[in-house]
């Protein structure tokens, strides 16, 4: 072989290699992708960026942006008139005597508004439907939708469908001839942290803006907000919301409405990285009520319900928090008639493990009233057994508590210390000087700093009423418990009324 022949097939072999690099790499994926055709989780359906070099938030905005709506609503102060009286009117009286000229204020209104957002997400002719928040509209007496192609509908073109305070939600009724995009309802159940997460609404009156962020946490709860709602079930993002925002969908990567956006939390009133949304499914039930009756059915048990915690769990054998205890029982609620008991935990609601006390809420509540639910219970002893009953419908004001009253009777002052707890009488002096109005009991007037009574979350004005299976009258049975659970290796169930409400605590007094 001469040079040249060598050069031909050194060369050749050489293109070969290249070629068969490039087949293998393609097959063994060595190249790393930003795209799988196959992907299956929501934040890998579409690439970081297409061949147009846009992302794909760009096309979830060109999606949702247009059925995303601005609302405006207003509400009339009206402030009556009358006599305005000066400080000097005494003065003048002793010169002028009645004669004094009277100063009068002229009635006035004023308008007071608010601004929203909103998203169609139901269309039934030329009416459409919009999901927005109870508090954008809450009390309004005019309200004013702004399209996407600038039109605005106000007066018999807007109506609102329903409004539920305790989750928020609030259903609008538009008339409109021509064509509107409509939403597509996602599935806030399937979400996970880290998803991505895209809020769409009006910030500060800025029509349709769009943030990006990530889904923070799930099922946040307990979050102290002026406009409520009672439950509370939210998903929690980064993706900035301010005032204007509320009422404006949450999507994910899909264009799906996953959430509502609800509120923020900040010290300076403005976005800090956490914001907080109601999840789709729960806004989607609440709606097709309003849609369908006008308001909100739920169902119904008639207990006050209160968190299990690490003592109270301990104290009922179980291996670590879970379920709600019941505090107190209902006269004639369904809880009362299928035999339900206070000091039970419910550990189960129709098969479903209770993990927390907001859960349970949510499940009592979208239960429909009359269905039949089993529930699996244990006592304070440890006894597990199941308690059936048929819920009612959750009647429109609360029920009042019931406060036992018994026969005064004068006890004279005594203390008992226990554990940290400092006790007197309910009916002593010394209890009535705090304004407590308990006919028996004993009243914890102070509680040490880091002791088990502290501990177990006992406060100055709690009134003790149970301790274990005794029952406390007075300083004497109080004392009585005190004797028996001494020397306690488990925690021991108390029952206390703390603002005349029931609460059950978990106490490890041998812990001292």
């Amino acid at each position: 072989m001469n040079r040249e022949q060598k050069w031909i097939a050194g060369t050749s072999l050489f293109v070969i290699g290249i070629v068969v690099g490039l087949i293998l790499s393609a097959r063994l994926d060595i190249t790393p992708r930003l795209h799988s055709e196959n992907a299956t989780d929501s934040t890998m359906t579409v690439p970081l960026v297409n061949t147009q070099g846009h992302s794909p938030f760009a096309k979830i905005a060109k999606i949702a942006m247009p059925a995303v709506v601005n609302i405006s609503a207003e509400h009339i102060i009206k402030q009556p008139g009358g006599e305005f009286q000066t400080p000097f009117d005494d003065f003048f009286r002793k010169f002028f005597g009645d004669q004094i000229p009277q100063f009068k204020i002229p009635k006035r209104e004023f308008k007071e508004r608010s601004l929203g957002s909103g998203f169609i997400f139901k269309k039934d002719g030329k009416f459409y439907y919009i999901m927005t928040n109870n508090h954008v509209i809450r009390n309004a007496d005019k309200i004013i939708v702004k399209l996407s192609d600038k039109k605005i509908l106000k007066g018999d073109k807007v109506k609102v469908v329903g409004k539920d305070p305790r989750t928020d939600v609030a259903v609008l009724k538009i008339e409109y001839d021509g064509n509107l995009p409509v939403l597509r309802l996602g599935n806030s159940d399937s979400i996970q942290v880290g998803d991505w997460a895209i809020a769409i609404g009006n910030p500060f009156g800025l029509d349709r803006t769009l943030t990006v962020g990530v889904i923070s946490a799930k099922g946040r709860s307990g979050i102290p907000l002026p406009q409520g709602p009672d439950y509370q079930d939210f998903i929690q993002t980064d993706a900035a919301i301010n005032p204007g925002n509320s009422g404006g969908p949450l999507l994910n990567i899909r264009g799906e409405v996953i959430g509502m956006n609800t509120a923020i939390t900040s010290p300076s009133g403005g976005f800090v990285g956490i914001g907080f949304a109601v999840p789709i499914n729960t806004a989607k039930w609440v709606a097709e009520q309003l849609i369908e009756h006008g308001k909100v059915s739920r169902g119904y048990m008639g207990i006050r319900p209160q968190p299990v915690d690490e003592n109270l769990a301990k104290a009922y054998g179980l291996k670590k928090p879970y379920g709600v205890l019941v505090a107190e029982v209902l006269d004639e609620t369904p809880a009362q008639k299928a035999g339900l008991k206070e000091g039970d935990i419910i550990l189960e609601y129709n098969g479903k493990k209770v993990t927390d006390l907001q859960e349970f809420r949510l499940m009592v509540a979208e239960t429909p009233p009359g269905t039949k639910v089993t529930l699996k219970v244990i006592n304070p002893e440890g006894k597990i057994r199941k308690v059936t009953m048929k819920l009612a419908e959750y009647p429109e004001e609360k029920i009042a508590s019931s406060n036992k009253k018994g026969e005064e009777e004068k006890i004279e002052p005594g203390k008992a210390k226990w554990a940290g707890l400092v006790v007197v009488d309910a009916r002593s002096d010394e209890a009535k000087k705090m304004g407590l109005s308990a006919e028996e009991g004993a009243v914890v007037i102070e509680v040490k700093p880091n002791s088990p009574a502290e501990d177990a979350g006992f406060v100055k004005g709690d009134v003790i009423v149970k301790v274990g299976s005794i029952e406390v009258k007075g300083l004497e049975s109080f004392k009585k418990a005190m004797k028996k659970y001494k020397h306690s290796k488990k925690p021991v169930v108390v029952k206390i009324l703390r603002n005349h409400m029931p609460m059950f605590l978990g106490f490890s007094p041998e812990e001292e």
